[in-house]
């Protein structure tokens, strides 16, 4: 275990078939208008918009409507939902969706009150609230951000210009801020039911999302860490748990499972004692950024060429990797044997669940890959520091 750490996590959870019992509870914590946040409308249709409004006026609250919150959501919808607190003078935004939804409700807590531009203080600067912000709570429908028990939130901030011939130039910035945590939502239910309406495009890539934040952290660091052994637990859960998923989306074990996998994968416990990666998310950013692709998919279009590309870097936890999350026998074969086996039989999983294997099913292509290359975000973590150069061969590899 590396280094010294508090570890603090103050989000309170409701999970199962009956969570959301708890809702009318956790509303009497909190003032009498509360912004309802939410997507494209597929909770209208499924039910969950009206279980919850429902609850919200039998509470006594005041119901600010606040649809649209899109997939990759944007600077210019955290601003509407900005003036829209302030108009309303908001007391709780309750975020009802999938990552996005919460990402979103995050972003808008720190930035309704803030006292200069939040896009330069937060997702620029990364420097943390220094303004009143508004409590945040969560009903999650769509698994694999984890952002229902964290601090991160992923916005875009795209400018799109059109050139004569029909070129379309995108610049502009994806990125994420991780706020500390009196951003945390204060609570979220988590009812594995209301996750099984999510298109199977949607749900698959939900889980390689779990999966990409599992391994940006297991794929750090050579000690004998407890935490290692933590996530090599949850990717075997999840990899089990998938299958049946993929297979049947209706089994409530498989789905419970991966919900409760997703929630611990990525709400800030696997990072105490180690480092992270996280390069293979920047990447996937600035796909997302140019072609507006599903998060979890630009992931899995980039995860394979990357971990190639820095395998030998970190030879002895690929190999570990192979042995105890895929059982690859070592038996006469070579560290670099052993590890390329459990790359392998990584790809086979993403390709027995569906998942996008190459970005050019997304979007990218040579005419925009100096783009994307130019949007991604270098860190000097993980086993090695790319070069630009690097970045272009890896987004090239994964056309």
């Amino acid at each position: 275990m590396q280094g010294n750490f508090t570890y603090h996590n103050p989000t309170r959870l409701h999970f199962g078939e009956e969570a959301m019992r708890h809702l009318a509870d956790e509303l009497k914590n909190f003032g009498s208008v509360v912004m309802l946040s939410y997507g494209g409308g597929s909770i209208k249709r499924n039910g969950i918009y009206d279980a919850v409004v429902d609850a919200l006026r039998s509470a006594g609250k005041t119901v600010v409507d606040d649809a649209g919150v899109m997939p990759n959501p944007t600077y210019g919808k955290v601003l509407e939902g900005c003036a829209r607190v302030r108009d309303n003078h908001v007391d709780l935004i309750l975020a009802v969706g999938g990552g996005s939804t919460i990402d979103y409700a995050k972003a808008v807590s720190a930035s309704a009150w803030c006292d200069g531009d939040p896009w330069q203080k937060y997702w620029v600067a990364q420097q943390s609230p220094s303004c009143p912000t508004v409590p945040v709570g969560a009903v999650l429908t769509m698994v694999g951000t984890g952002s229902e028990m964290n601090g991160g939130s992923v916005i875009t901030n795209r400018q799109v210009t059109e050139r004569e011939g029909g070129e379309r130039i995108v610049t502009g910035l994806k990125r994420g801020k991780v706020f500390g945590p009196e951003l945390y939502p204060k609570f979220t239910i988590l009812n594995p039911r209301f996750t099984m309406t999510v298109p199977q495009y949607q749900m698959v890539a939900g889980f390689f999302d779990i999966m990409s934040h599992l391994m940006e952290q297991y794929f750090a660091g050579s000690a004998d860490c407890t935490t290692d052994y933590l996530i090599e637990g949850l990717m075997r859960s999840l990899v089990h748990s998938s299958r049946i998923a993929a297979r049947n989306p209706q089994d409530y074990e498989a789905r419970a499972n991966i919900m409760w996998t997703a929630t611990w994968a990525l709400n800030t416990l696997l990072k105490m004692g180690k480092g992270g990666d996280w390069e293979v998310h920047q990447i996937g950013h600035a796909i997302g950024l140019v072609t507006d692709a599903t998060h979890g998919m630009t992931l899995a279009s980039v995860s394979l060429p990357y971990y190639r590309h820095v395998m030998h870097d970190g030879l002895h936890q690929f190999a570990r990797f192979a042995r105890n999350v895929w059982d690859v026998r070592p038996d006469g074969k070579t560290d670099v044997q052993v590890a390329e086996e459990g790359l392998a039989c990584l790809e086979a999983w993403m390709n027995e669940l569906g998942l996008v294997m190459h970005s050019r099913e997304l979007g990218v292509n040579e005419a925009n890959l100096q783009q994307v290359a130019d949007a991604v975000l270098i860190l000097p973590v993980g086993y090695r520091t790319l070069t630009r150069d690097e970045v272009v061969q890896i987004l090239r590899e994964s056309l």
